[in-house]
């Protein structure tokens, strides 16, 4: 079980990571874009391009930020329920949260399909294959997914959600930025 835990805690990180290097290629596409309008150049298709790379930081970075506890969660009603009921409170919400996750992997994996299917190319400057930038939907909420239900599994067995005992952490230490 170990070496399953090791397997999605890298799977998270890498997520993460790509969703960091996205976030980064963003800024330098802008610093770049930014740089030849000195020269009344301009870098064909940077706006495509950023907007592409935010959907993938967004998407990439779900994973971690939930098991992180940093995703919006309102636990105001479970912080009032014994450890019984809130136990069950969560069960249903991990679930719902599931089946909604679920659909959107679904449904945006049907869109990259089409895409890649009818060979959509983008309408800038710079015709790229839009499959290509869509897959971070479907593989960023597949991922988000399978953190739900490792959190789930992790709950039906007893134990507390990453994201409550990460988001106490940082109580603890007197860290609120998540919370603003």
């Amino acid at each position: 079980m170990a070496s399953v835990r090791r397997v999605l805690d890298a799977a998270y990180a890498a997520a993460a990571g790509l969703a960091a290097a996205s976030l980064l290629l963003i800024f330098l596409v802008m610093m770049a874009q930014i740089g030849l309008r000195q020269f009344g150049e301009q870098l064909p298709a940077a706006d495509d391009i950023s907007a592409y790379l935010c959907v993938s930081t967004t998407f990439f970075a779900l994973a971690a930020t939930f098991k992180r506890g940093e995703l919006i969660r309102v636990g105001m009603a479970l912080d009032r329920l014994g450890p019984g009921a809130r136990r069950v409170a969560e069960l249903v919400a991990l679930s719902l949260a599931a089946a909604m996750v679920a659909y959107i992997v679904f449904w945006t994996a049907q869109d990259t399909l089409f895409s890649w299917e009818i060979e959509e190319m983008s309408q800038g400057t710079v015709a790229l294959p839009i499959w290509v930038p869509k897959l971070a939907m479907p593989f960023g909420a597949g991922l988000l997914l399978v953190a739900i239900l490792d959190e789930w599994v992790s709950v039906l067995r007893g134990t507390r959600p990453s994201y409550v005992l990460a988001a106490e952490a940082r109580a603890a230490s007197g860290d609120f930025t998540a919370e603003v």
